[in-house]
């Protein structure tokens, strides 16, 4: 009998505009990439827009427990989870944008 909890798969995007050197930045979100695998993320991409350098694209494949996915705003408020965010807030100056999709690819 199998008790692991369900998995749902889902691909996060964080759309950043950066402030001051895209290289500077784009190396910060960078070194997150063991924070990312550390809360389950199979794969991380990070795209940089080729007519904006300051336009960043993250790419973020992930599994979660389903009851856990149904509930993102406990996760959000998670002490380490805010500590984390907080210093992206501070770094961009609250120019993210995130979304949450699922793969429907037949």
């Amino acid at each position: 009998m199998n008790d692991a909890p369900e998995k749902v798969k889902r691909v996060l995007h964080l759309k950043i505009r950066t402030l001051g050197d895209p290289a500077q930045a784009l190396a910060l979100m960078q070194g997150a990439t063991p924070f990312y695998r550390a809360l389950g993320a199979a794969h991380v991409r990070f795209l940089q827009n080729v007519d904006d350098a300051a336009s960043i694209l993250i790419e973020i494949e992930y599994e979660a427990a389903a009851a856990l996915e149904l509930n993102r705003h406990k996760v959000a408020s998670d002490p380490m989870v805010r500590t984390f965010l907080q210093g992206w807030r501070t770094m961009l100056a609250g120019s993210t944008d995130m979304d949450v999709y699922q793969d429907v690819t037949k």
